[in-house]
């Protein structure tokens, strides 16, 4: 049995301009100059901690991620920031789901809350096997998520689809080094490293749209 783990932001929901907002008026009522926008979706994949670290390496990282989550439930309401899916995205984990030999999963620097919400939304409880988020473990790329997905599920192998460079990456996690776990297989979406997939993953998985 193999383990197939999806990322959500930018893998199979489109949030950039929900991210991109919540960021700028959480940096506004800080009294911050807000980020570009693409220096806002650069830290898409970690946990919302670790990305106002990076955002903001002399600021109140504590305080810009509280006022984030505020700000990005607030947003979420307003149908002018809704998260649509990828095109193809539903049509793909149905397809997935169908099968006998493979199990689904989720990977997210998304706290459990907002994973809960994109489950109830689109209908998908009961789809995935495991679901891994920010609320439970190190900041990708960390492998914890991983590992803890194939030890949930009892697979022989894991591959994730992800969308940005912070995703997993075989187990090698920044500053520090770990022991590269062979059942961890990277797989980059359309927004990743071409020379990443492999053929018979971009036969498989490459059906969802790229990002604008």
């Amino acid at each position: 049995m193999k383990l197939i783990v999806f990322d959500v932001d930018g893998t199979l929901v489109d949030s950039q301009d929900l991210i991109v907002a919540a960021q700028g008026a959480t940096f506004r009522a800080h009294g911050l100059e807000p980020p570009s926008r693409e220096r806002s979706l650069s830290i898409v994949g970690l946990s919302l901690l670790q990305a106002f670290r990076v955002l903001a390496p002399d600021g109140p990282a504590e305080s810009l991620a509280e006022g984030y989550k505020t700000a990005f439930q607030r947003l979420r309401a307003d149908p002018a920031y809704r998260e649509p899916l990828f095109k193809g995205a539903a049509e793909l984990l149905a397809e997935l789901a169908a099968r006998d030999d493979v199990e689904l999963g989720i990977a997210t620097g998304k706290s459990r809350r907002g994973v809960a919400h994109l489950l109830d939304r689109h209908g998908w409880a009961g789809i995935f096997a495991t679901i891994q988020t920010a609320d439970d473990h190190p900041s990708k790329p960390h492998p914890a998520m991983l590992q803890k997905a194939l030890a949930e599920t009892g697979a022989e192998t894991a591959r994730q689809r992800h969308g940005r460079g912070f995703d997993l990456r075989h187990g090698d996690g920044p500053g520090r080094r770990h022991r590269r776990d062979r059942r961890l297989l990277g797989l980059s979406s359309p927004r990743g490293p071409a020379r990443k997939r492999r053929r018979g993953d971009r036969a498989l998985l490459g059906r969802t749209a790229a990002p604008s």
